[in-house]
């Protein structure tokens, strides 16, 4: 029987990258996240299931897992590659942006933890979650992003050891400058990203088929012995 995996953020650059590589390797894939139309669309491609939420919602999350879960009768991994960018120095950021970026990026990799460890404590699995360069170095107007990523990095590595006897393994990928649709789109020929592939230490940009190469791995078997690691993939730019 094939595996079966969630992915959360599955339209993105690094979601939809990491679900065509499950698709090839004949994964059963359930797709979500909030833009229906879009979930839609990329499930009809790969010939998957779909589920539009919001994953930062206990409720909706555990609805999606139970769904994955009677589609194909167990669940062997999952990824969080939910996430947004405010750009804001400190004494600009509302309350509210505060509150919903921490939403977006630090509770929906708890939520999401915890509602595919319900479904996969039996049998165990594999959980990826991610971070980003900017919780690990300091950059300007990065202060709510780098706090909920570093928290998704901690996260990890508690829920690790708590989850571990269980079968279950918890990574995080910490990704730098990555070439999403939209930074392609924004800065490909710019000078700033050309700087910043000359800082990378393989002097070469980072596309979202990188992250979702580690992304793979980290889901199957591959690395059945790894788990409570944050793992940097950025050409070296850390």
């Amino acid at each position: 029987m094939s595996e079966s995996y969630v992915i959360f953020g599955a339209y993105g650059g690094i979601g939809s990258a990491l679900c065509r590589r499950l698709a090839k390797r004949g994964a059963h894939l359930l797709l979500a996240g909030r833009n229906e139309q879009h979930l839609a669309d990329l499930a009809t491609e790969l010939r998957a299931e779909s589920f539009c939420l919001d994953a930062s919602s206990l409720p909706q999350v555990e609805s999606c897992m139970r769904r994955a879960a009677d589609f194909y009768g167990e669940v062997n991994g999952v990824a969080n590659c939910v996430g947004s960018l405010l750009l804001k120095p400190a004494h600009l950021i509302s309350e509210e942006e505060w509150d919903a970026t921490v939403a977006t990026n630090l509770k929906s990799a708890f939520v999401v933890v915890r509602a595919a460890a319900i479904t996969m404590t039996q049998k165990g699995g594999s959980v990826v979650l991610l971070s980003t360069a900017a919780a690990r170095i300091g950059l300007p107007n990065h202060e709510v992003i780098s706090a909920a990523k570093a928290g998704v990095e901690g996260l990890t590595r508690a829920l690790a050891q708590e989850l571990g006897t269980d079968g279950i393994r918890v990574n995080c990928i910490i990704p730098g400058w990555v070439m999403t649709p939209r930074q392609l789109a924004e800065a490909v020929d710019t000078e700033a990203a050309a700087t910043i592939a000359r800082e990378q230490a393989l002097t070469r940009r980072v596309f979202p088929d990188d992250i979702a190469r580690m992304a793979l791995w980290l889901a199957a078997d591959d690395s059945s012995a790894c788990t409570g690691q944050n793992w940097i993939v950025d050409g070296g730019w850390m």
